[in-house]
Parts: C-alpha cells; sequence; structure tokens
C-alpha cells in the first residue's frame, strides 16, 4: 500500500474513518501555511491536502480564494510548494498530498513536477480539473515515482466515467458530494452515500468524500460509509480568524467526528 492508503487503514484499524485536511500553501504566510499544516497532522488528521494557490480556482469557494488569492499577492511561486513539503515532511509522518489544478503542473513540465515532489516527500496529487483518459503523462510519471493519483468522481459521473476513475486513481478516489447547505443537507448527504455504493460496486477500495464537510457531525455521518471525510473550509476559516490556536482547535473538534463506530465494511 501507499502512505496516502497505509494511513486510512491506520484510521480504519483504530476504528476511526479518516480525516483528510486541507489549507493552501503561502496562506497568510509560506513559514505559517507550514506550522499549519503540522498543527493539522498534531490534532488528528490522517491525511494533508496542501493546495498550490492558482489564479483561476474555479472550484474553490470563497473563503479559499480569499486565502489563495491572499498567498498569490505575497508572492507564492511554484518553488514554495516544494520548500513547504519539504518542511512539513520532515516534521510528521503524515502523508501529504497536492491538490492542484493541472495548468501549473503542466507549465512545469509533468516529469519534473512528479519528480521535485518525490524528492521533497509528497505522497501524490489529486487533480480536480482533469480526467484520466487526459492525464495519461502524469500516469506514466506517478507509475514511475510511486505517487498516488487522485481522480474525482462526482453524481453525475456515468458508469463508464467511473470505470475510468476507479482504474486510473491510486491512493483514494475523492468523491464530489455538497453536504451541508441549509435545507439540502438530506438530499445531498443521499447523493453522497449512492455515490460511494457506485464507486464499490465499480472496484473503489477506498473512497474519501469532500466538499461542504465542515463538522464533526458531518465527518461522522460520512464515516458511516465512506472511507474519509475531506475537509477544507472550516479549516481555512480557523487559521484566517484565528490563527494557529485557532486551527488547532478546529481541528480537534472535527477530529472527534472520526471516531463513531465505522460498519464492518473494510476489504
Amino acid at each position: 500500500m501507499s502512505r496516502v492508503e497505509q494511513a486510512i487503514q491506520k484510521a480504519h484499524d483504530a476504528g476511526r474513518t479518516a480525516f483528510v485536511g486541507y489549507l493552501p500553501v503561502g496562506f497568510p504566510d509560506l513559514e505559517t501555511s507550514i506550522r499549519a499544516a503540522v498543527t493539522l497532522a498534531e490534532n488528528g488528521v490522517d491525511v494533508i491536502e496542501l493546495g498550490p494557490p492558482y489564479s483561476d480556482p474555479v472550484m474553490d469557494g470563497a473563503i479559499i480564494q480569499e486565502a489563495t488569492r491572499a498567498a498569490l499577492a505575497a508572492g507564492y511561486r511554484t518553488q514554495d510548494l516544494f520548500t513547504a513539503l519539504r518542511a512539513i515532511t520532515a516534521a510528521t509522518d503524515v502523508p501529504v498530498v497536492v491538490m492542484t489544478y493541472w495548468n501549473p503542473v503542466l507549465q512545469y513540465g509533468v516529469e519534473r513536477y512528479a519528480d521535485d515532489l518525490l524528492a521533497a516527500g509528497g505522497a501524490g496529487l489529486i487533480t480536480p480539473d482533469i480526467t484520466p483518459e487526459a492525464a495519461s503523462d502524469w500516469i506514466a510519471a506517478s507509475t514511475r515515482t510511486g505517487l498516488d493519483r487522485i481522480f474525482l468522481a462526482a453524481p453525475t459521473s456515468t458508469d463508464d466515467r467511473l470505470d475510468l476513475i476507479v482504474a486510473a486513481s491510486t491512493g483514494f478516489v475523492y468523491t464530489v458530494s455538497t453536504m451541508g447547505i441549509t435545507g439540502e443537507r438530506a438530499a445531498l448527504d443521499r447523493a453522497a452515500r449512492t455515490l460511494v455504493a457506485r464507486l464499490r460496486e465499480h472496484g473503489a477500495q477506498r473512497a474519501c468524500v469532500g466538499i461542504g464537510i465542515s463538522t464533526a457531525d458531518q465527518i461522522a455521518a460520512v464515516g458511516e460509509y465512506a472511507d474519509g471525510a475531506i475537509v477544507g473550509t472550516a479549516l481555512v476559516r480557523a487559521l484566517r480568524d484565528g490563527g494557529l490556536p485557532a486551527l488547532a482547535e478546529v481541528t480537534r473538534t472535527l477530529a472527534a467526528g472520526t471516531t463513531s463506530a465505522r460498519p464492518d465494511t473494510e476489504n
């Protein structure tokens, strides 16, 4: 198993849902973002998801966009990602995956990006805006380096699309949900449950649900049917509003939701 898969399995062996925590690189500054990622690891996160700022973050919500704009305005450059990765992975054994739009990887060079990611201690990439059939260069580079490649599945994905995603993904499948929106939570939670069940039917061994998860109760609900829960906005807001102490507190509060009894569905 990869480091990400091992981290998820370790959580499951302890009777917990895996907790994946997202933060942007360089917010509010590079050094603080490094310390913030380590803070996640010290307070209950099983996998760190690190987001390089991007000028056109079409999938990010307002709070994350605000943070990444601030990082870009402060002078973030791609090399800062690898600087941060080296520092974070020197301080913690929690695996770090990078959530990146594809254009920066392409501009940097796919093979070079993979090599530098590996050398800096990174565990893989989450690529929200590239599909498996368009990612042959990345699939080859990740196979060569042993980095995880994590593709996204959505409730609208066809069965053929899910076949492609499951076959191409390693680490876990990023299962897109919109849980937590006022007045719609029950229906959206049903959609996420249905999607994870479909992914299982198509052979997915690990599916983590993300987008819209912001409370311990929501993490507990996800743990009833998925392998992990991904939280971003709530963590970024805590860092923005209260710095590292608030981030640590919110992370611990969210991590409490991972300890609900998991169903006996291990593969």
